[in-house]
């Protein structure tokens, strides 16, 4: 069964760096287009935020970039906005994917192989391009699984360093509306690897 954003949840996370502590509001606004007219409420006193699409669907990549372009707009000027690639695990990058091409080996190793093979999708967004956007629009970029959890704490990461250290953080009337369901879940329970910048994922 697959699941659906059809409104907004929020979550803390809370991640350490070197010379502070940011404490992340996370909210995860829908993005299908009948509640484009909601997200203004949840991205105008946004201090970052981070603009998802599907590397195996391109058209998320240009509606990526509409939102992006919107945020630019319209969200508060100082906002930190970050680029993500999802779904990296369903592609056939020579990063995440080795499958023996020798014609060598076992049944048992053909027969992985072969399994391997059938969940490949093809990129349609090369990570290049959206670097290269992403470099000119003045974004961090970063590539990510959600399933696997590749690249998120990077991105967390990544992005609390680029806030800044002055910024004062607003109050959310979100959670206020009707639409908006609000599950604040603390991580910081999780343990902290000493000595090194990250977030508590």
């Amino acid at each position: 069964m697959k699941s659906f954003t059809l409104d907004a949840n929020a979550v803390q996370q809370r991640c350490r760096l070197e010379d502070r502590l940011i404490k992340f509001e996370i909210w995860d606004t829908a993005g299908q287009e009948r509640f484009h007219s909601l997200a203004p409420m949840y991205y105008r006193n946004a201090q970052a935020s981070a603009v998802v699409y599907d590397v195996t669907k391109a058209a998320s990549f240009e509606k990526a970039k509409s939102w992006v372009k919107e945020l630019q707009r319209q969200a508060n000027p100082d906002i930190v906005i970050a680029l993500v690639g999802n779904k990296i695990d369903l592609v056939a990058d020579d990063a995440h994917t080795a499958v023996d091409e020798s014609g060598e080996g076992d049944d048992e190793d053909d027969e992985e192989n072969d399994s391997a093979k059938s969940m490949i999708v093809k990129r349609e967004v090369p990570k290049s391009e959206a670097q290269n956007y992403a470099d000119e629009a003045g974004l961090l970029f970063i590539e990510t699984s959600a399933k696997t959890g590749e690249g998120v704490l990077e991105a967390f990461t990544e992005i609390a360093k680029h806030i800044p250290v002055d910024a004062k953080p607003k109050h959310h009337q979100a959670a206020s509306s009707g639409n908006a369901r609000t599950e604040l879940v603390d991580l910081q329970r999780r343990t902290n690897v000493p000595g090194r910048d990250g977030c508590s994922c």
